[in-house]
């Protein structure tokens, strides 16, 4: 187990999110190496502690742990491939942004290398790196993930989530799906209430404790959607396919996109259509978890 302020790191990627990693890393007294391409992008980490390796190899023979954080996937195979380095006996933590398929390649290309490989995603900007605020997410063996847990800490709060390297990537979109889908909502309220002269600012409270109370009805419609089973115990689908209309119809009354609310009850309409109508909401998992066909 590495111990917190011993264990020699490497971090391959100096953009604004591989900077703040690294300096999380610093200030958490761990030896920190660093390359990047542009070599500059290095001076205020070196100023502070860190040694800029004059090559990938040279990085990557620092010490056991190397995080990777550049632009995609692509440019993390173009870098080892073409620097022919050897990955034999280091554990490769990569938060490079990219999609499940794309990790779980990166998995095998690293274990056919000789290296240990987790995939992350990282739930943060970077000013919040190195804080409880930010939210590291891991996928991969449980043991490699153990064995440097308490190193990964310094980044944040560090978060397993099980043994298929793809798992990050998938809870990372998620994630992304939540927080589009809840400020869109407000937007399209915001936009409703603007109308009729109310700011964003007096509408915002209103809507977080609707934002609020609706998360609490989560655990309960995962349980519905896990048992594949919907009884409607608050509302049918059917009536609050109504409700979406009227939402359409006040929205188109006083000049208000709703293309956000039509698609939606499209939705609704196609499960209903299909004998779902009596059922409850979380029903739609069926069509959120089929593609279109037009």
């Amino acid at each position: 187990m590495d111990r917190k302020t011993d264990t020699p790191v490497t971090v391959i990627g100096l953009g604004l999110m591989g900077r703040a990693l690294a300096g999380a890393f610093l200030k958490a007294g761990h030896p920190t190496t660093v390359w990047n391409r542009t070599a500059s992008k290095a001076d205020q980490l070196v100023a502070e502690g860190a040694r800029l390796a004059p090559t990938v190899g040279d990085a990557l023979a620092a010490g056991s742990l190397t995080i990777i954080c550049v632009t995609d996937y692509r440019a993390v195979h173009e870098l080892f491939d073409a620097s022919d380095v050897e990955l034999g006996g280091t554990t490769l933590v990569n938060l490079t942004s990219g999609d499940s398929t794309q990790a779980r390649k990166a998995a095998r290309w690293a274990e056919q290398r000789g290296a240990r490989y987790l995939d992350g995603a990282v739930m943060a900007v970077p000013p919040a790196i190195g804080t409880a605020e930010a939210v590291i997410l891991h996928s991969g063996p449980q043991s490699d993930f153990e064995a440097h847990k308490s190193t990964l800490d310094a980044l944040g709060t560090v978060t397993y989530l099980g043994a298929d390297h793809g798992l990050a990537s998938l809870y990372d979109v998620a994630g992304l799906a939540m927080m589009w889908s809840v400020l869109n909502a407000w937007l399209q309220g915001t936009a409703l209430l603007g109308t009729a002269g109310v700011g964003a600012a007096t509408y915002a409270p209103f809507a977080q404790r609707i934002a609020a109370g609706v998360a609490t009805w989560l655990p309960g419609y995962a349980e519905q959607i896990d048992s594949g089973s919907f009884p409607a115990e608050v509302s049918a689908l059917e009536t609050d396919a109504r409700a979406m209309a009227h939402l359409i119809e006040e929205s188109e009354a006083v000049g208000v996109n709703a293309e956000l609310p039509k698609l939606i009850k499209a939705m609704a309409d196609r499960a209903i259509a299909a004998g779902h109508g009596g059922e409850q909401y979380p029903v739609l998992i069926e069509e959120f978890g089929k593609p279109r066909d037009d």
